[in-house]
């Protein structure tokens, strides 16, 4: 597979060019808004800029990892997909779900557009599905995921200042970190469905964008499910406290990144599953991409999950705000 890099200011950038090496793909180039920017990152990997991302697209990448703020990034995508071509789309890719519109149309009519939200790639979901395929899952009670990372200050030092004001961003930690726990509840939930019952943000480090945010989300059939994400953990080093847990009727399932446990009632077993560790994840997520290009299959996560996430997410900047 032939992988070209748009937008490599992204602070997952470097993240996605290993990921895509160690899938075995070849990047075919790479570009910036910035051109100094691109060059850098191109020399520091061994890799050939170009001036634009129709540039790339003319090369006919299979994929185009597309990054950058949420100024433009939709406009940009929609070329390339009308161009044929397949897409990862970073987020945050939008400052709100309107403004996805129009690629939600074009994935509905086959445009392959992954959301890189790793997690999906988390060790419990395979469980999940098993129990579930063998009627031992039972009713799910309650979940719950979180990510709390390091202080708003890294993101400056990542040169990506842009995520700190809402008006390029289209919100904080909510936005940034709790798209990846809501779409989780989302999936969970499958075609019950979750409404938000409350929201509540902080700012701790006097951003303009919130640091700290949870959310209640509850379904008809007794689903309860909460969000947490934040910029509030005590360390600039990468990660911080990081959890998801889902509790049924027979079934207790903690992934903490660096370990994952299953706890069944009908057996009275508890299983240590092999962890996989959150950044590892983006490697696995970008694996399975390929993979799924190459059989003519739709993305793990598509634009359809990802606007339903940024359509609750609207909906908890909204309840607050009122």
């Amino acid at each position: 597979m032939r992988v070209a890099l748009a937008g490599v200011g992204h602070w997952h950038a470097a993240m996605h060019r290993e990921a895509a090496h160690q899938a075995g793909a070849t990047i075919t180039g790479v570009w910036d808004e910035d051109a100094d920017v691109a060059a850098r990152f191109a020399r520091e990997n061994g890799l050939e800029t170009q001036a634009s991302p129709e540039a790339l697209a003319r090369a006919r990448p299979d994929l185009v990892v597309l990054m950058g703020s949420p100024t433009g990034l939709v406009e940009r995508a929609i070329s390339l997909v009308d161009a044929g071509l397949a897409v990862m789309l970073e987020k945050p890719a939008a400052l709100g779900a309107s403004e996805l519109e129009p690629l939600r149309d074009r994935g509905r009519r086959g445009a392959f557009i992954a959301v890189p939200l790793p997690n999906r790639c988390s060790p419990i979901w395979p469980r999940i599905a098993e129990l579930t395929a063998t009627g031992r899952l039972g009713e799910l009670s309650h979940a719950q995921f979180r990510i709390v990372n390091g202080p708003p200050e890294r993101y400056r030092i990542d040169g990506v200042p842009w995520l700190l004001a809402p008006q390029t961003s289209g919100g904080g930690a909510l936005r940034n970190l709790g798209i990846h726990g809501v779409d989780a509840a989302l999936a969970l939930a499958g075609d019950d469905g979750l409404e938000l019952v409350a929201a509540s943000l902080g700012h701790l480090h006097g951003e303009a964008v919130e640091d700290y945010a949870i959310l209640t989300l509850r379904n008809g059939r007794g689903l309860i499910v909460t969000i947490e994400a934040g910029y509030t953990y005590a360390s600039m080093a990468p990660g911080g406290d990081f959890e998801w847990r889902v509790s049924s009727a027979n079934a207790y399932l903690v992934d903490h990144g660096d370990h994952c446990r299953i706890t069944t009632l009908d057996d009275a077993a508890t299983r240590e599953e092999p962890p996989l560790l959150p950044g590892e994840r983006y490697k696995a997520f970008m694996a399975d991409t390929l993979a799924r290009l190459a059989r003519g299959e739709a993305p793990l996560v598509g634009i359809e999950d990802y606007w339903r996430a940024m359509t609750l997410i609207d909906e908890a900047y909204e309840r607050v705000a009122a």
